[in-house]
């Protein structure tokens, strides 16, 4: 029986939170080990059904894993198949970053074109140019991409004609098994290509400039084994502060680093916060109304497009009118209609968020349509009149771990349910 989540609204959040790893760093760090043949323990993995699918998707490639508590361990011996299961890349788009590694060491691989979120169109063009600049032979069929280096991977000098996360994560890998220096040009700047890269040179590959535009890789003939932490999710962190920020109250989260945030907690100091950071956390109360903003998503370290949508829903009890431009991706506005039902107003000029600020939300019945969307849904609830009941929560299980149990150590009144036939059809099923 599918379950939903429950929450009474109303309750101002007051506590500590813990940030748990970052599913955005995690996931490309548990590819990057179809790299070597040694073991690779990676420690502070988020508990969350994108790390489940990713486990799925190395085993097919003949990867021995262990997992428990919140430790992995990746040996991945010889590659036993170079083709990534449809099914899988069709659940997780990150699926398709495995592309790189298997080229790298296998030579030749088949992935299909990626699936994921239902948030607009996200070309994997940068990918595929980045990769023939290698020496790889790309080709296009029937919805899969075929790459073959008989020879191997060369280095090269690349421009990307966008910072791209998901590209600079395939680049960066393939390059760290391809002898020579391959330089990466406009590079994206996210705290999780940092964290990848730290994981690579603990493999063995020399890289330097992580973190800026321009990422160096010198790159070894094999890579080892190793042990490293992932880093602490900023965009669960920015989520439970936004929660915070709705709802009332004082919120501290721990185990996420500050600057991690970019111009984050700027925008949350213009809505009105007092915030407090230190080595490790960030405490955010507030006090006063919550004020209007004006912003934008962009590369870091402007404002992360994951973390619009549980803006989107803070701002929508502000005392005046706000706007937000959604610059990553079109079509990143599915929570809007849900939101509506609980008695916000917005209204979408293309690409555009124009919300006005309204008293209060009431709690409704509503349906996530992906994470992040889901996430604002449960800002919203939390802040609402009543009780609000999510559906479709496996999208949050794709990005937050243990979310009811840390919602109740700041004092949210949140359960998870399973579904009635009465639940199913008051949301239109």
């Amino acid at each position: 029986m599918s379950e939903f989540i429950q929450v009474q609204g109303g309750k101002p959040l007051k506590g500590t939170v813990r940030a748990s790893g970052a599913k955005n760093a995690a996931l490309p760090m548990l590819m990057a080990t179809l790299l070597s043949g040694e073991e690779i323990e990676l420690n502070n993995i988020p508990n969350l059904l994108d790390v489940d699918l990713t486990i799925r998707l190395l085993e097919q490639f003949g990867a021995e894993v262990s997992y428990t508590g919140n430790t992995i361990k990746v040996k991945v011996p010889k590659l036993e198949a170079v083709e990534a299961s449809y099914s899988l890349v069709k659940a997780l788009r990150a699926s398709f970053w495995v592309l790189g590694p298997l080229v790298a060491r296998g030579r030749t691989a088949r992935v299909a074109l990626p699936g994921g979120d239902a948030i607009g169109n996200r070309p994997v063009d940068i990918h595929l140019k980045g990769l023939a600049q290698m020496g790889a032979d790309v080709r296009l069929v029937h919805g899969v991409v075929n790459a073959a280096a008989p020879k191997g991977l060369r280095p090269a000098d690349i421009s990307f004609s966008f910072p791209s996360v998901g590209a600079t994560h395939q680049i960066m890998m393939a390059a760290s098994l391809t002898p020579g220096t391959t330089v990466i040009r406009n590079a994206a700047c996210e705290p999780e290509i940092t964290a990848l890269a730290n994981m690579l040179r603990m493999m063995g590959a020399d890289i330097e400039g992580e973190g800026t535009a321009t990422v160096v890789v010198r790159g070894r003939e094999s890579l080892g084994g190793g042990k490293i932490s992932i880093i602490g999710d900023r965009i669960e962190a920015g989520t439970y502060l936004l929660a915070g920020m709705a709802a009332g109250g004082e919120v501290k989260v721990e185990g996420i680093d500050p600057n991690f945030f970019g111009s984050f907690l700027p925008l949350l100091s213009e809505m009105g916060a007092s915030i407090e950071t230190g080595s490790g956390m960030v405490k955010v109360s507030r006090q006063g109304p919550l004020l209007p903003i004006s912003t934008k998503t962009e590369p870091f370290p402007g404002l992360a497009t994951d973390l619009q949508a549980p803006l989107l829903a803070a701002l929508t009890l502000a005392h005046g009118e706000s706007v937000i431009e959604e610059n990553i991706f079109e079509g990143r506005f599915g929570h809007v209609p849900e939101l509506a039902r609980m008695g916000a107003c917005i209204e979408i000029q293309d690409r555009r968020a124009i919300i006005k600020g309204v008293p209060s939300l009431s709690g409704a019945p509503v349906e996530a349509t992906d994470i992040r969307g889901g996430a604002a849904l449960v800002v919203a609830g939390l802040a609402a009149e009543g009780k609000t009941k999510i559906f479709e929560i496996d999208h949050l299980r794709r990005g937050y771990d243990r979310l009811e149990h840390k919602l109740k150590g700041l004092g949210a009144d949140v359960f998870c349910l399973p579904e009635e036939i009465e639940d199913l059809v008051a949301i239109g099923c």
